[in-house]
């Protein structure tokens, strides 16, 4: 997934009301940016940091910039928006450069199933179950070259696995896609210090039967693109 306008480089001075960050960019300039990601974002929003805005010319937009990046040390980089997952796993599931979906032609997002939620994706193909496939943003990291998910308590993603569950039991498969948009990662776990309700729920999900797929991103500030397989550490 290619940004679609060339990034603009400055200096984190504080996010806040989790939506918000005031940046100074290079020529001096102090605007305030749209923070597209309703977590805890730990360890990424930093005072001082270095990080990456997108400039929108649509005049009905509130805020003319988006948020999209922010550095880390070792020249590695990590993306903080958490609407993008969703659009990177479509163009590789499209592709099929998924292995364990690699069999599916037909994808379609955002439909609806379960009590009134929507399943990022939905696969099909001929002579096979459907597919659901939620994609949960992973972007915390508190040891090295660990990914960790969730970075803050998130009962939407607990019912999310129900769902799921639920769906296995109606004879469809269903799978949980984790994807780590951060560079510095090559291994993952759950955060169940963070969430022990979120780590229950996924517990019972796998024995359920759904599926669990985490990958890594190559992030760059000309766009975010899907990585490879790595592997899933247990608590």
């Amino acid at each position: 997934m290619k940004f679609e306008a060339p990034l603009v480089r400055g200096q984190l001075l504080r996010r806040y009301k989790r939506f918000l960050a005031d940046v100074l960019l290079e020529d001096g300039t102090e605007i305030t940016a749209h923070c597209a990601n309703p977590g805890a974002m730990l360890g990424l929003n930093a005072f001082g940091s270095t990080v990456w805005l997108e400039p929108s010319n649509n005049l009905k937009r509130k805020l003319k910039w988006s948020w999209r990046l922010v550095e880390l040390d070792g020249g590695h980089m990590a993306g903080i928006d958490t609407s993008l997952p969703n659009r990177v796993t479509g163009e590789a599931l499209t592709s099929g450069v998924v292995p364990e979906l690699a069999a599916y032609a037909q994808w379609r997002a955002e439909v609806k199933y379960g009590a009134n939620s929507r399943i990022d994706w939905l696969g099909r193909g001929d002579g096979l179950p459907d597919v659901y496939v939620e994609i949960k943003n992973v972007h915390l990291r508190r040891e090295p070259g660990l990914a960790e998910f969730p970075d803050c308590v998130t009962l939407r993603g607990a019912k999310h696995l129900r769902e799921l569950s639920d769906m296995v039991a109606e004879g469809h498969r269903a799978v949980m896609l984790f994807l780590v948009q951060r560079t510095d990662c090559d291994r993952f776990r759950l955060a169940a210090d963070l969430d022990p309700g979120y780590a229950a729920a996924f517990a019972e999900a796998r024995a359920a039967g759904v599926e669990a797929l985490v990958f890594d991103t190559v992030i760059t500030t000309s766009g975010v693109e899907f990585g490879r397989a790595i592997p899933m550490e247990h608590p």
